[in-house]
């Protein structure tokens, strides 16, 4: 029952998957009020990445297409609105540089958690990426009103702080999920290369005996 597609947290982090074209369509879309909107579906989306884990432990409905759509709904949420923004010049300049780290850090975590779960080894997401991903979210909804906002607030200036001190937390902890990967890359060898060095130890007296044998 857990594992079916209509249970109440997969039906929340599909609703995410649902609004990246919806963004999408909207950045076509004149408007300040359409900025707003836009926001709006953004937030609502992030509202649900909590909600369906918290629903899936609180009704004991975790399960493996869960953990599978989660993380693919967060990326897609966000490598889109990020393409979307630097290509509609709400991000630009220097800016453009911590979304590319917040780009790159995705397909890296994406692609360690692929390699991890051929070893069956799971990657917990710490304190600090559960901030990044806070302050990230939070960026990108400022950045997506944008100019629309009150001229009294740096609406859009807030949104590029946010997302340089997202990159910050970004850039930090993906250099610990790629040493924790990377651990369990050399782990392997290593123990197979400790083993035969102790079956080789084991077996000089065979060879010892077999060469006096010869003698």
């Amino acid at each position: 029952m857990a594992d079916t597609i209509t249970s109440l947290p997969n039906l929340l982090t599909l609703s995410r998957i649902v609004i990246v074209p919806l963004l999408i369509a909207l950045f076509y879309v004149p408007g300040d009020a359409v900025r707003w909107i836009s926001c709006g579906l953004f937030v609502g989306a992030c509202v649900t990445d909590f909600l369906d884990g918290y629903l899936a432990r609180s009704r004991s409905q975790q399960s493996k297409l869960g953990r599978f759509l989660d993380p693919v709904a967060d990326k897609l949420l966000v490598a889109a609105t990020i393409l979307m923004l630097v290509a509609f010049g709400q991000i630009s300049g220097l800016t453009v540089l911590p979304a590319v780290v917040i780009l790159c850090r995705e397909i890296l975590v994406s692609g360690l958690r692929e390699f991890l779960a051929g070893l069956q080894v799971g990657v917990p997401v710490s304190r600090l990426a559960k901030w990044k991903t806070t302050i990230q979210m939070i960026a990108i909804s400022f950045l997506l009103v944008g100019d629309a906002g009150p001229d009294a607030i740096p609406i859009a200036g807030i949104g590029a702080v946010g997302l340089w001190v997202a990159a910050a937390l970004t850039f930090i902890t993906g250099y610990d999920y790629l040493r924790a990967g990377l651990h369990h890359m050399t782990a392997g060898p290593a123990k197979d290369e400790a083993e035969k060095a102790k079956d080789d130890k084991g077996d000089e007296p065979s060879r010892a005996r077999a060469s006096a044998s010869t003698r």
